[in-house]
């Protein structure tokens, strides 16, 4: 294992030569041959040696290392973060200092590994406009009035799909555009209130943005009824493959089928939970939304296309001030859903479920016991995808959701 590696991760990148300037960071990197300490700066630098004054250590075993290391590492070993949330990674020190830097880190330990093929830019040719189009609707629900913004695109079965916490519907611009999947299909994405271009209601600066069941549940019955959608399917991913079953357990005659991307009862809190007690999401000395994406960046898997990877990533590093944290209140605690009764769930509204492998947030584990308590007709595990498969990996997406699709609009 050669750390020294990492002097070479700002070469020919000047975004993180930017970062690096800034960062004035050292930290020590334990479990190889021997300790180093890795000094960031104008250039970075790495040591033999533990330094006393370094902010944090990141300890591992070689094992750990090794699989780190690989082009396409195991489910658990794909990035720093997600082998500290699923306890294969130490931190040990100042756990601000490490929240601070988690996505440039990822960045600059990504010099570890063999580089990627490269591929040639993808060029557009002459002008295209894209058939979506994009409106603002104007309702009132919960007693007051709300800006919503949504996207369509298609006609036939109304597709109602929901992004996941702290992004927007932008989330799905690849099924937006799959003229496949648009003859048949009204696909409609629409950004939650605080979301995207969604704006909050009035009197929001006075508030703490808190997503409850409840709130979901009556945003997403007030779109459907405000647009006349007749037997919606309801797609979601994350929050959203968590609304779906609420969607189901209380409104199942409504909708035509639910589709459960990342469907779990639960999340787990993961072997490592400081950061989110220390509120790393939203601190006036941490660039909350910079956190958000270095928190969720472990949960897409390694083969995901790199720009994908990093337009996923940018949604995140555009929400607004504690809007993710506000969503992860019903993700982690009042959408839980380990005490329903959801037996034969399946019975009072189609459910088809599809997990990414590299999720380690909703498992497959996790959405494996779903589908057997609630009797889901359907359940897939979708290789080399992690957490955002409609926006990680659109076309491999497409592969696990076109025959999904098919069997819906045959029943």
């Amino acid at each position: 294992m050669d750390f020294s590696r990492l002097a070479a991760a700002l070469d020919g990148n000047a975004a993180l030569q930017r970062r690096a300037r800034l960062a004035a960071l050292s930290f020590v990197v334990l479990g190889g041959t021997e300790p180093v300490t890795v000094r960031v700066g104008e250039r970075i630098t790495v040591d033999r040696g533990a330094a006393a004054n370094a902010a944090f250590g990141l300890t591992a075993s070689p094992a750990t290392w090794a699989e780190f290391f690989k082009p396409v590492p195991a489910v658990g070993f794909q990035s720093l973060v997600g082998m500290q949330r699923v306890g294969h990674l130490r931190v040990e020190g100042d756990i601000l200092a490490w929240g601070r830097h988690m996505l440039f880190l990822e960045q600059v330990f990504a010099a570890l590994r063999p580089g990627a093929p490269s591929s040639p830019p993808i060029a557009v040719g002459e002008p295209v406009i894209e058939p979506i189009v994009g409106r603002y609707l104007r309702l009132d629900f919960n007693g007051r009035p709300h800006r919503l913004y949504f996207e369509e695109a298609g006609q036939g079965i109304p597709l109602l799909c929901l992004h996941t916490a702290g992004a927007d519907g932008r989330q799905y611009r690849a099924l937006l555009n799959d003229p496949s999947i648009t003859a048949r299909f009204r696909v409609i994405a629409f950004d939650l209130p605080w979301h995207g271009k969604s704006s909050p209601p009035a009197g929001f600066e006075t508030e703490a943005y808190q997503l409850t069941t409840q709130l979901y549940v009556d945003t997403v019955m007030a779109v459907s009824r405000a647009l006349g959608l007749a037997r919606p399917v309801v797609m979601g991913c994350s929050i959203g493959g968590r609304a779906v079953l609420h969607l189901a357990l209380r409104h199942g005659a409504h909708f035509r089928a639910a589709i459960g991307l990342q469907s779990a009862t639960h999340a787990e809190a993961g072997a490592d939970t400081r950061l989110r007690d220390l509120g790393v999401l939203f601190r006036p000395d941490i660039h909350g939304q910079e956190a958000a994406a270095g928190t969720v960046a472990c949960l897409i898997a390694p083969t995901s296309p790199r720009a994908d990877k990093w337009e996923t990533l940018w949604h995140y590093m555009q929400g607004g001030p504690s809007v993710f944290l506000g969503d992860l209140h019903y993700y982690f605690t009042d959408g839980d859903l380990r005490n329903a009764d959801l037996a034969g769930l399946d019975g009072k509204c189609p459910l088809y479920l599809l997990t990414g492998e590299y999720d380690l947030s909703a498992t497959p584990e996790l959405t494996a016991e779903l589908a057997r308590v609630t009797g889901a007709r359907h359940f897939e595990v979708m290789k080399g995808m992690g957490h955002f498969p409609m926006s990680e990996s659109p076309v491999e997406f497409r592969r696990y959701l076109a025959p999904v699709l098919d069997r819906i609009a045959a029943d």
